[in-house]
């Protein structure tokens, strides 16, 4: 029995061989702590450094202002909760968008918890924030800002820099989740006014497991886990073999930014152009990471995946996927809950070939024709 085709690299991305060849030294002869004062430390932690170097690179960053962390989601809880609790701290209001990530969503719940006030916006039909919106709900009682950079269900590319300046003019802090879009759109975090920075391995032909923040310097943070201060504020052994993989995996990212952006967008086009059947996508169609499509189809609001087994996709974040609510994201942008539970989400990637677009193409518009066919 073959696989399914897989097309879900908006949840994670398959291990790129160059990456997996880069980590393989540092998870057998070189095991060393890379704060040990000894060769095998100081290997690992010649290996860290130039790993802290290509991540900083990619974004535009000075290696100081990069921390590891075990993902995207430990680098926000950081960012939020750091900033909300830094010694002096006044400031208790957290503003930001429908459509985030829930690991910034459920920390933003958490600070309420605590005394925090969090103003959730919402977007437009398109999945974009109007900054308007933004403009008027902000004041000098917020603390930051938290805008993702490319939604991971619909693959929209937020204002950031926009989103920024608005933050700024009030004194706030800009928190953005860039896990999505780390190593797939340009980043230059003082160019967009970036404060705080959230990035991943595993969305970008990396390890699980291992991310890193970005800090401007001098924004205050507590510390979020407690111990050696390893990390400036994060303590724990690093794991040189993780770290080893982000750093290659940013480094191939770079060099290959234009290469998979064209790959993504042809191979897009090519199953939008395969579908017979009618389709919408959801959020907008051009100002979004071409590698994320988010399609509903009007002949329908029967769940589909159960009737694609010969496809790897997912109908919304692979951390809500245990649930089975509709996708908070799709919801915000007006679609009703069977409309949501609908729709899928394709992911395509670096190792996504036309064929499997094709035979993508061929059995949802197959399993579309039939499910419109017993409704009748």
């Amino acid at each position: 029995m073959s696989l399914p085709i897989y097309l879900d690299y908006g949840a994670t991305t398959p291990l790129d061989p160059a990456v997996a060849a880069a980590m393989e030294p540092w998870g057998t002869a070189g095991f060393g702590n890379p704060h040990s004062a000894h060769m095998w430390g100081y290997q690992a932690k010649a290996t860290v450094e130039l790993a802290r170097d290509s991540v900083a690179s990619l974004i535009g960053a000075a290696p100081e202002t990069i921390a590891f962390t075990s993902g995207a989601t430990e680098s926000t809880n950081w960012a939020l909760k750091g900033l909300l609790t830094a010694p002096g701290q006044t400031r208790r209001r957290i503003v930001t968008l429908a459509t985030e990530h829930s690991c910034v969503l459920e920390t933003a719940a958490y600070l309420e918890s605590l005394g925090a006030i969090a103003t959730i916006l919402p977007v437009r039909a398109d999945g974009r924030l109007d900054i308007g919106d933004l403009e008027r709900a902000l004041g000098e009682d917020v603390a930051v800002v938290s805008a993702m950079l490319v939604n991971n269900e619909i693959g929209v590319i937020q204002p950031i820099s926009e989103i920024a300046r608005a933050a700024h003019a009030v004194g706030a802090v800009m928190h953005c989740d860039a896990a999505q879009g780390f190593g797939k759109v340009p980043i230059d975090v003082d160019a967009m006014g970036i404060d705080l920075l959230g990035l991943t391995a595993h969305k970008i032909y990396g390890p699980k497991g291992v991310g890193a923040l970005y800090r401007r310097p001098f924004t205050m943070l507590t510390p979020l886990l407690h111990g050696g201060g390893q990390e400036d504020g994060r303590s724990g052994t690093l794991p040189t073999a993780l770290i080893a993989g982000l750093g290659a995996a940013a480094r191939i990212a770079g060099e290959r930014m234009a290469a998979d952006h064209a790959h993504a967008l042809m191979v897009r086009n090519r199953l939008l152009a395969d579908l017979t059947v009618p389709y919408i996508v959801n959020g907008n169609l051009d100002a979004r990471w071409p590698g994320n499509l988010n399609l509903s189809f009007p002949a329908t609001t029967i769940p589909l995946l159960a009737h694609l087994p010969g496809l790897a996709m997912s109908s919304g974040s692979a951390c809500s996927a245990v649930t089975g609510r509709p996708s908070h994201v799709l919801t915000a942008l007006g679609l009703s809950d069977a409309r949501a539970k609908a729709s899928l989400r394709i992911g395509f990637g670096r190792f996504t070939t036309a064929a499997e677009v094709d035979t993508a193409a061929q059995q949802i518009s197959a399993a579309v024709e039939r499910l419109a066919s017993e409704a009748a």
